[in-house]
């Protein structure tokens, strides 16, 4: 009986100590299954050229850190975007067409996604990661479109396309600048891609024990080419124009940014378990290119700038490295590959649990990442730009298979020997271009649904009331600058109409402004007209006041909103800027 006793004691005292002991092994095992989990770092700049990096020929700029990744990355030497920035971003993220999610334009209420689509960052979040943007979104800025509601838990961004645009915060120049942090104007002092990068560093800092997605997302090259001075200085010295100066600047800024990056990932010893990815959002701007004569431009033997659909257009570069997954050593992916592919690959490359029905026009490329010789099935792209309120068939596009491009529809290219885009062989491979051009048809139905439906503004919604619109956003059939805030100034556009869902019955006001609210102006109209919901209404207003507002009883429900100023001389345009709240008075609605 002592025996028994003796050894009950010593089961017991066994328990005691393996229970902890077991709890700590379980908590350790989490820990290292999260751990276990790759970093993710995607830098997209904007509007780079494939041309401009020296690691890719480029020889008026030398980009060390850039360079240094590219010898260690596996490259995507054949990898298409969008021609334009919205449409690229907006396939990224939800591993699609663009045109699929809503989105062929950069503004024109034809930039941002639909609310229902599954964006990358939120299967990032279901999966146990900590997400943050930094930088440009371009993928709506009203909710349900902010990033926040699209799986970002940090966010320091930007309205609109660009900093200094219509839909940013006014006298924003790149330098010391207002931002949108967390949902909050907030001041930054310092140069705007120093603050992104500044910003996603501490964020990688704060959250280095748990997976995470950092999305810097710079907003240069694109115009206006503002960059300190000791990045354009070694430009001038070689006779470069000030204009390509300060744009190959920005791109020397952006190298000494990810420079600091890659030493703070070594310092938190964080480089071999991180995906890095780095990439730009269509070709080189027309804009920075230099005054005619001047030779200050490589474009790396390709045809065609931002918005083309030659090559020069949207084939951009694309570096992918992660050490701890055997992703790297210089090796070249010579494979079409697209935008689009990247969200599924990310996916399987990161071991993500995917429990929504996607259905991806892209494809996963991992099995290239681990062998570049792997087997590929042969596949046709399409990209097109369009610019419109509603897609025209064969308008600025290119049928794509890994050795030919059709362009337009009309132009044959093989792009193995031609890689310049020079000659024409449509006439002598008439059989060809007829396969192609039914590889667009059967493309163009199926994206073709999407053309007349919108993606709305919800105005009324407890998460955003009140809710500011601008003309960047109306939909439009003629083409004008409505992103640059001269338009405003000089009273150069016409009108057009918001998409906008009414959330809840109720009295909405509308205030209307010449000039978004941080912006003390008088208004030079006499009278104000608002059409939506089923009510026309006009109202007199005097000259010499900032704003006038206008109550309006709204039903719940899908409608249009057009707006109207009258200046005394019986000149109209649409009101630029409207600011719309549903107020906390009741209505009842008769039936």
């Amino acid at each position: 009986m002592g025996l028994i006793k003796k050894y009950i004691i010593r089961l017991i005292l066994v328990l005691i100590w393996a229970i902890p002991c077991f709890g700590g092994f379980a908590r350790s095992s989490l820990t290292m299954e999260r751990q276990s989990k790759p970093n993710v770092i995607l830098i997209l700049v904007d509007d780079m050229g494939y041309g401009d990096l020296s690691c890719l020929g480029g020889p008026y700029l030398k980009t060390p850190a850039i360079d240094k990744l590219y010898a260690e990355s596996v490259r995507l030497t054949d990898f298409h975007v969008d021609p334009t920035c919205a449409p690229t971003r907006a396939s990224l993220f939800t591993g699609k067409y663009s045109a699929k999610t809503g989105v062929w334009h950069t503004l024109a209420g034809r930039s941002f996604p639909d609310k229902d689509e599954v964006f990358l960052s939120e299967i990032f979040v279901e999966n146990g990661y900590h997400t943050g943007i930094f930088g440009k979104w371009h993928l709506g800025d009203n909710y349900p479109y902010l990033p926040q509601y699209r799986g970002f838990h940090e966010v320091l961004t930007f309205r609109g396309g660009g900093v200094g645009q219509i839909d940013d915060f006014w006298h924003n120049d790149y330098f010391d600048d207002i931002y949108v942090h967390n949902g909050k104007n907030e001041f930054f002092e310092g140069y705007c891609t120093d603050v992104w990068f500044e910003n996603a560093i501490n964020f990688i800092e704060r959250n280095k024990a748990a997976p995470f997605f950092c999305y810097i997302s710079a907003n240069a090259p694109h115009y206006p080419y503002n960059v300190p001075n000791k990045y354009t200085l070694p430009m001038r010295e070689k006779g470069i124009d000030d204009n390509t100066s300060r744009y190959l600047g920005m791109i020397s800024n952006i190298d000494e940014n990810i420079q600091k990056l890659s030493l703070q990932l070594e310092k938190l010893a964080l480089l071999e378990n991180t995906i890095i990815i780095f990439m730009s959002d269509n070709g080189r701007s027309a804009v920075s290119l230099p005054k005619p004569g001047q030779p200050y431009f490589f474009n790396a033997g390709m045809r065609g700038l931002k918005g083309s659909s030659y090559d020069g257009g949207h084939r951009v570069p694309f570096f992918i490295r992660w050490p701890g997954g055997g992703i790297e050593g210089g090796k070249d992916i010579n494979t079409l590959l697209a935008g689009f592919d990247l969200m599924p690959t990310l996916i399987n490359l990161c071991g993500l649990r995917n429990e929504h029905k996607i259905d991806f026009d892209g494809r996963s490329f991992l099995p290239l990442l681990k062998d570049n010789r792997a087997s590929w099935e042969e596949r046709t792209l399409v990209v097109h730009n369009q610019r419109t309120e509603s897609p025209v068939k064969w308008r600025n596009c290119v049928v794509m298979t890994s050795r030919y491009r059709l362009v337009n529809g009309k132009e044959l290219y093989d792009i193995k020997e031609d890689p310049g885009q020079n000659k024409d062989i449509s006439s002598e491979n008439t059989l060809l271009v007829e396969q192609l051009r039914m590889e667009y048809e059967k493309w163009w139905q199926d994206i073709s649904n999407r053309f007349q439906q919108f993606n709305r503004f919800y105005l009324g919604d407890d998460l955003e009331n009140p809710t500011s619109l601008s003309l960047v956003d109306w939909h439009v059939d003629t083409l004008f600058r409505i992103w640059d805030q001269d338009v405003v100034r000089q009273r150069n556009f016409g009108n057009g109409f918001w998409a906008v869902k009414i959330v809840k019955d109720g009295i909405y006001e509308f205030t209307c402004r010449t000039f978004p609210r941080q912006e003390d102006t008088r208004l030079d109209v006499v009278r104000v007209r608002i059409k939506v919901g089923g009510h026309d209404v006009e109202q007199s207003c005097d000259p010499g006041t900032s704003e006038v507002k206008v109550k309006i009883p709204l039903r719940a429900g899908e409608t249009f909103l057009q707006t109207w100023f009258y200046e005394p001389g019986g000149k109209s345009y649409g009101i630029p800027f409207l600011y719309v709240e549903r107020l906390k008075e009741l209505i009842l609605f008769t039936k």
